[in-house]
Order: C-alpha cells, then sequence, then structure tokens
C-alpha cells in the first residue's frame, strides 16, 4: 500500500521532469530513461512510453520524427499548453517545498 503511494505520487515529479527536459530541448525515449535513472527512478520502457504518450494526448508534448542513422527517432518537445503547466507546477512544487524543507 505504502509503495502503491509514493509511486503515484513520484509519477508527477517524473511528469514534472520531462516537462522540464523537454522546455530545454527535444528528447527521445532512451534519453530520458537514462535521465531519470541517474535521479533515482528505476524507469522502463514499458514504464516511461504510456506516460509519454499520455502526456502528448493532453497537449502537453508533441512528437517530431528525426532521421538518424537510417532509422526515425522520435523527439518528444514541449507545446505552449505544456510550458503552462510546468510554470503553474514549479510555483506550486516551489511553495510545498517552502513548507515542508524543515
Amino acid at each position: 500500500m505504502q509503495e502503491q503511494i509514493i509511486r503515484k505520487l513520484f509519477l508527477g515529479f517524473i511528469k514534472i521532469h520531462i516537462l522540464h527536459h523537454a522546455k530545454k530541448e527535444p528528447f527521445f525515449g532512451s534519453w530520458m530513461i537514462e535521465e531519470l535513472q541517474g535521479h533515482g527512478y528505476d524507469m522502463s520502457p514499458g514504464t516511461l512510453y504510456p506516460i509519454l504518450h499520455k502526456m502528448e494526448s493532453k497537449g502537453l508534448l508533441e512528437i517530431e520524427e528525426k532521421n538518424v542513422e537510417g532509422k526515425i527517432r522520435k523527439y518528444y518537445k514541449i507545446t505552449n499548453q505544456g510550458i503552462e503547466v510546468l510554470e503553474e507546477a514549479k510555483r506550486k512544487a516551489f511553495e510545498l517545498f517552502k513548507e515542508i524543507k524543515d
């Protein structure tokens, strides 16, 4: 039960992290898996790609396909709506951090 609650909380952090990087520059899925693992999130493609697809369907991300060494690679980049959501999430996260930091 506790693990399920923590996973749901971390899912929000992961989505903020995704939006943050998508705003900096477009990324591809396997890069994001490595990035999240560097922050302690154990992600597999089977976990990450459904999150990315759902964020795309909600209008937060869009896909740009590029030919890389003869293969089509999907790059995810943030939309205007995604930027708005990210900015609001950052404000809320900062307020929460200020309250719980001690």
